[in-house]
């Protein structure tokens, strides 16, 4: 069973910049498409982003692109995000996750994916 612990959250103004980290223990994940996924108070979790085994594709939510980045170090076993130009609406629990089967074409469902971190709060202020 693999460990997922989200890092980086936190307060930030409108217009800032965070980097989320979500190191990997318990097994090696490099077989496996990684996913950020978000969930604001009263609504569903969704996607925002996800990173193919060898990191040469990436697939964004449209509500973030061109904002934030995700990457991934199979050697470290962590995956990131980074977020730019950050705007109220981005307010969530943030979750890394890892998505079933070995070398699958991303994808944004969360029913997807097996393995979740705790999520870690990010709060952009206005």
């Amino acid at each position: 069973q693999v460990q997922l612990v989200e890092s980086g959250g936190g307060l930030v103004q409108a217009g800032g910049s965070l980097t989320l980290s979500c190191p990997a223990s318990g097994r090696t994940f490099s077989g496996h498409t990684l996913g950020w996924f978000r969930q604001a108070p009263g609504k569903e979790r969704e996607f925002v982003t996800a990173i193919s085994t060898s990191g040469r594709s990436t697939y964004y939510a449209d509500s973030v692109k061109g904002r934030f980045t995700i990457s991934r170090d199979n050697a470290k076993n962590t995956v990131y995000l980074q977020m730019n130009s950050l705007k109220p609406e981005d307010t969530a629990v943030y979750y890394c996750a890892v998505q079933r089967g070995l070398y699958s074409i991303i994808s944004s469902r969360v029913h997807e994916y097996d393995d979740w971190g705790q999520g870690t709060q990010v709060t952009v202020s206005s």
